[in-house]
């Protein structure tokens, strides 16, 4: 079963970006290494080629988990996100309701999630609390170390 993962436009670039470069550049290089390998003399006795042969079947399978992901993957029209509440690429404020800080994150698909740029997962215990919450609402989120209370403070787009 497949699921439809949300992208933004740069996301939905790199994703195609990457499934062209393990098709065009990739796929020549562990052919041209197969065949260096097996140039190389008795086929039984050739970990060079075993070794090589197994890297072509890892490539080719993360070549079709890409083109399953990219043949799923929808783009999100921005110009028509709802405010009023928390949506796939809604950028939200949020105060933390035990020590009173506040933290700002975009909600994305989980491919595009950077913590280091604020973008977190709509799949992350953070982002399924998050969804759906509009203004003044307070979300309460269950995270491994236990329950956590945020309210939402302001929605908007980047």
């Amino acid at each position: 079963m497949s699921t439809v993962s949300y992208y933004t436009a740069e996301g939905l670039k790199k994703l195609k970006e990457e499934l062209d470069h393990l098709k065009s550049i990739e796929r020549p290089k562990a052919s041209q290494a197969i065949a260096e390998a097996r140039d190389k003399g008795d086929l039984s006795e050739n970990a060079e080629y075993d070794a090589a042969k197994e890297a072509q079947g890892m490539l080719e399978m993360r070549i079709a988990k890409l083109e399953e992901v990219y043949s799923n993957a929808r783009l999100i029209d921005e110009s028509n996100l709802d405010l009023s509440k928390v949506l796939v690429l809604s950028k939200v404020k949020i105060k933390n309701q035990s020590n009173g800080m506040e933290l700002n994150y975009t909600l994305v698909a989980e491919s595009e999630a950077d913590l280091k740029t604020g973008k977190i997962s709509v799949t992350s215990p953070i982002g399924k609390g998050l969804l759906g919450k509009s203004v003044g609402e307070i979300a309460e989120i269950t995270v491994p170390n236990g329950t956590l209370k945020f309210e939402i403070l302001e929605i908007s787009r980047d």
